[in-house]
């Protein structure tokens, strides 16, 4: 029986019996689960072991890579230099860079780039060994890339690119490396334990990812299909054309990837989405909170997930595809006014301003699918019933009564 250590209220039980679960029935190897409502820790839980191999135990300030969960913290870096007027949602890229307006990219705006729109989900030619080290080379990469698709025309999930693409806007408005601004203006306001790459002094223990191994007699979403098959579709390229970068190489968790390579655990990212949930204007104002919580483009064939999804500039809204085959390994149901983002795996974190919930879930042994799984889904499940909330038959979490 695996010991599940930290505090929940009596109110969440639940969701401490699903987490205790996912442990006994989903095979879960070391986790964290956290919310804040109105601003208040209420359940801060953690279990297992961060390394089995070496049977480090999951402790309390252990982090993991929390992968696209990661674009959320570059999305919400964005979302601040936009409220502060330095940034233009609907100006062109090529009046903060330039560079990156050529090769069927010029009309690229900044609101195309935070949609998952502006083109440049993978990159056609091989990275070079090491390339997702160096910023620099990513973004001549970027820069170079000739458009998918004319801009703005559609969307298609940019998997790690999206962290070069929005971070260097960041850093060209700001004149700080993604990492710096990230700090100064996040992680160090609201005491998250959030890195977009680790500094030298850094002294968490960071657990191992351990790669999901699918059941070969188990059928393939479109997705992996064409990964599998197709070495020259988006797919494949988004995923693997990676210049050998791995969620466990000590050089990848200083480097700032800040498509997926983020580094936290469920407290951190509460910390940083309960500012948001509460709106308490100490990280963006009322009127750009309401702006990163509505849906900004949606489709029913993401170009490169090949799934319908939804984004509120940068953020992910609730993904609702269980009426589709294999729609539970392409699902993350959250409150409909709720944002944030999934990660690789099954980690998840968000803000719901409408019940001023902050919820994390963060894992090192990754699941099945393009979002989440049962593991993450249970104890989201948990927290809204337990908040009141009757039904995710609509879409997403509501209240009707």
């Amino acid at each position: 029986m695996t010991t599940v250590s930290g505090r929940c209220d009596a109110k969440f039980d639940a969701v401490k019996s699903e987490f205790e679960k996912n442990f006994a029935e989903r095979e879960e190897v070391g986790a964290s689960v956290c919310l804040s409502v109105n601003g208040e820790t209420l359940v801060d839980l953690w279990g297992g072991m961060a390394d089995p191999t070496t049977q480090t135990p999951w402790e309390e300030d252990t982090v993991s890579i929390v992968f696209s969960c990661t674009k959320a913290a570059v999305a919400l870096c964005a979302h601040i230099l936009i409220d502060r007027g330095e940034l233009e949602l609907a100006a062109p890229v090529s009046k903060y860079w330039p560079e990156f307006a050529k090769n069927g990219k010029e009309k690229t705006t900044v609101q195309m780039m935070l949609n998952h729109e502006s083109a440049v989900p993978a990159l056609r030619e091989p990275v070079k060994e090491g390339g997702f080290l160096d910023w620099d080379y990513m973004i001549k990469r970027m820069e170079d890339e000739e458009a998918h698709w004319e801009p703005g025309t559609r969307n298609g999930y940019h998997m790690v690119n999206f962290g070069w693409t929005v971070g260097e806007l960041i850093r060209r408005v700001s004149g700080k490396s993604l990492q710096q601004f990230f700090q100064d203006e996040v992680a160090s306001k609201t005491g998250a334990d959030f890195w977009i790459g680790i500094p030298d002094d850094f002294s968490h223990t960071i657990a191992p990812i351990i790669p999901f191994m699918p059941d070969p007699t188990q059928p393939l979403s479109e997705f992996s299909q064409k990964l599998i098959t197709d070495p020259q579709s988006v797919q494949h390229l988004s995923f693997l054309n990676t210049g050998g970068w791995g969620p466990n190489d000590e050089d990848g968790h200083r480097a700032q990837i800040g498509g997926g390579g983020g580094i936290s655990n469920a407290r951190g990212q509460v910390a940083m989405y309960t500012p948001l949930a509460t709106n308490d204007g100490s990280l963006v104002s009322s009127e750009r909170l309401a702006h990163m919580s509505m849906v900004s483009t949606a489709t029913n064939q993401d170009f490169t997930l090949l799934a319908p999804t939804r984004f509120a500039s940068g953020f992910m809204k609730s993904m609702d595809n269980r009426a589709y085959p294999m729609g539970d390994q392409m699902s993350a149901i959250i409150g409909d006014k709720a944002f944030g983002h999934v990660g690789a795996g099954g980690s998840i974190g968000f803000a719901d301003p409408e019940c001023g919930l902050a919820f994390s879930y963060t894992m090192n042994r990754m699941g099945n699918g393009l979002l989440l799984n049962d593991r993450g889904q249970s104890l989201i499940d948990a927290t809204y019933t337990a908040l009141g909330y009757d039904s995710k038959a609509p879409g997403a979490w509501v209240r009707l009564s």
